[in-house]
């Protein structure tokens, strides 16, 4: 295993840029699966010609009965891409940050397996920068002073549908299988799904974001994206979730041989900050 000779002050200034990766857990803020929405609809697997739109929409979102698949999704800050596995209580993520004032590009993956994690890290842009091993590094979370610093899984729906679907105001199924209308995002659960603050700032322009959802032949929801607007000195953007290749994606195993090594003492350091 070989790491950078680099000092701790510079791993303390990468440490604001790993923070910021950390905090795009907005899009796995765990707001609840479908399932757990206690205003949600109790619907069959498959909705009768007879449900709303909006009972249709929600029972396409992923409930752990699909299998594996792949997700993505992007946010006010970052893009994610990963996987997630139901029956292993598992999913895997990979983020990659746009670069800082200082040109530093952070990339990092969470692999999450029950309570076990695995963390990988590169960090470039600059000299003298840290080095990981190009390794999944298993973390001890007793090691760790802030066991919320990486994700945990917390169910199937880790980009928020549900939460944001249940808190729409109209839903219109425009032609088969796109759906539009508007969310209201000063919802309690659907604020969540946002940074801190983002909703409240929106004022009246939360109560009625627009979006779009596409739900695949398959009946499971295939995307959902949010126009949220422009909110002082915040730019509009696509707040974008997609689900896909259910039931066909691999599935998640534990790491090991040469795939995998225990996380430094730099890690928890860059962790803990």
């Amino acid at each position: 295993m070989t790491q950078a000779t680099g000092t701790a002050g510079t791993i303390r200034r990468t440490v604001g840029t790993v923070a910021a990766v950390l905090a795009t857990t907005t899009l796995l803020a765990g707001c609840g699966s479908k399932d757990e929405l206690t205003a949600a609809p109790q619907s069959s697997p498959t909705a009768s010609p007879s449900a709303s739109p909006k009972d249709a929409l929600l029972d396409a979102v992923p409930d752990g009965t699909e299998g594996a698949f792949r997700f993505s999704g992007k946010d006010s800050s970052s893009t994610l891409s990963g996987r997630i596995d139901p029956e292993a209580k598992a999913f895997e993520l990979n983020t990659t940050m746009a670069p800082d004032s200082d040109g530093i590009v952070v990339k990092m993956s969470f692999l999450v397996i029950e309570d076990e994690n695995w963390i990988k890290a590169k960090f470039s842009g600059r000299p003298g920068l840290p080095k990981f091993p190009d390794k999944w590094m298993k973390l001890d979370r007793t090691k760790l002073t802030d066991g919320g610093s990486i994700p945990t899984y917390d169910g199937v729906d880790q980009g928020n549908a549900g939460p944001l679907i249940q808190a729409a105001t109209s839903v219109e199924e425009q032609s088969a299988g796109r759906y539009v209308g508007f969310i209201d995002v000063s919802d309690t659960e659907a604020a969540k799904a946002l940074d801190d603050g983002e909703a409240a700032a929106l004022g009246e322009a939360a109560k009625k974001v627009p979006f779009t959802a596409v739900v695949g032949a398959d009946k499971h929801l295939a995307s959902l994206t949010l126009k949220i607007p422009a909110a002082g000195k915040a730019k509009a953007y696509d707040y974008v979730v997609t689900y896909a290749d259910y039931g066909s994606t691999p599935k998640i195993s534990v790491p090991t041989g040469a795939a995998a090594t225990n996380a430094p003492k730099m890690a928890y350091e860059m962790l803990n900050n």
